[in-house]
């Protein structure tokens, strides 16, 4: 196999990538609003079946790639995971139950002639899709410990992976990112914040560190209307007062880490400098910070070689 697509495929969003396999080159790719959820509204229109119509989709943007790149991609595997399998995806896949190898050799996998499609995971009262894959594609960078590994993977819906072994063994999923949007957007505080700060700001990061300790010690739901009083009392910008959102809900979230815990942080540019300041402010180590698209192309990977050793 020289090389393989990546498809991350989202509620709202499309990403496909032309792989090298072995370096994990990134080729070419290409991306799209044409997400899940609007994907299966069309199908739903048509009278073909589910995984064709799907397909079709994906194939349209494997001849852009194609004819980019200039390389025959007819029968280049396509590895998707996340969405793809949920009940509005490409084909519906029930979850697998913990433990899982982040060998990725016993996830569950459904493939239809050149796809392969990942389906999430579960734990009897949790459940995820995608961060299963990424969860997977951190085996290379993880020690070979006895000791648990706690895994920080922010999103919408952060999770919180406990690795054991190599296995995946528990893990949490917290409202965080999703709670952040509906605050800032379609509550009382929406006026009270604005996207006109910067990380690098220090009186953002002050607002951020004040919102993460309030996040641990305070009543949620109580220090939230904090933001309001920050911007009428003590006149605080809506742009550092968002970042105090942020801190309150990511201090939290973190409430959940053991102390004296190492952890690794499983994050993209977007998240990553958050995660990374406020474990600094709660003292919790953060032992490596994974690139997470780094981890969801890793982890596809391994379920393809999984899959081709099977074979």
């Amino acid at each position: 196999m020289n090389y393989f697509l990546s498809c991350d495929w989202g509620t709202s969003s499309f990403r496909l990538r032309l792989v090298e396999a072995g370096s994990l080159s990134i080729i070419a790719e290409e991306k799209s609003g044409a997400g899940i959820a609007a994907t299966y509204q069309q199908w739903q229109q048509t009278s073909l079946p589910r995984e064709d119509f799907f397909a079709s989709v994906i194939n349209r943007q494997i001849d852009i790639l194609a004819g980019r790149t200039g390389i025959s991609l007819q029968d280049v595997p396509v590895v998707l995971s996340g969405m793809a399998s949920s009940s509005i995806g490409m084909v519906e896949l029930p979850y697998r139950e913990l433990p899982f190898s982040l060998s990725g050799a016993d996830l569950a996998v459904h493939t239809f002639n050149r796809f392969i499609i990942i389906s999430g995971a579960c734990n009897g009262h949790d459940v995820m899709r995608g961060e299963e894959t990424k969860v997977a594609g951190c085996v290379a960078m993880l020690p070979n410990t006895t000791q648990e590994q706690w895994l920080l993977i922010p999103g919408t819906h952060p999770k919180h992976v406990i690795v054991n072994r190599h296995q995946a063994v528990r893990f949490q999923t917290f409202m965080t990112g999703e709670f952040f949007d509906l605050l800032s957007t379609h509550s009382i505080l929406a006026t009270s914040v604005s996207n006109g700060g910067t990380l690098d700001d220090p009186a953002s990061r002050a607002c951020f560190t004040e919102g993460v300790h309030a996040g641990q010690s305070d009543n949620l739901l109580h220090a939230a209307f904090m933001v309001r009083t920050n911007q009428l009392l003590k006149k605080i910008p809506a742009g550092h007062n968002r970042f105090y959102l942020s801190g309150l809900l990511i201090g939290a979230e973190l409430k959940a880490v053991p102390a004296n815990s190492s952890v690794y942080l499983v994050a993209g540019p977007q998240h990553a400098p958050l995660y990374t300041l406020a474990c600094e402010a709660l003292n919790i180590h953060v032992a490596a910070v994974i690139d997470a698209d780094e981890a969801l192309v890793r982890g596809q990977q391994e379920v393809v070689l999984s899959l081709q050793g099977r074979g």
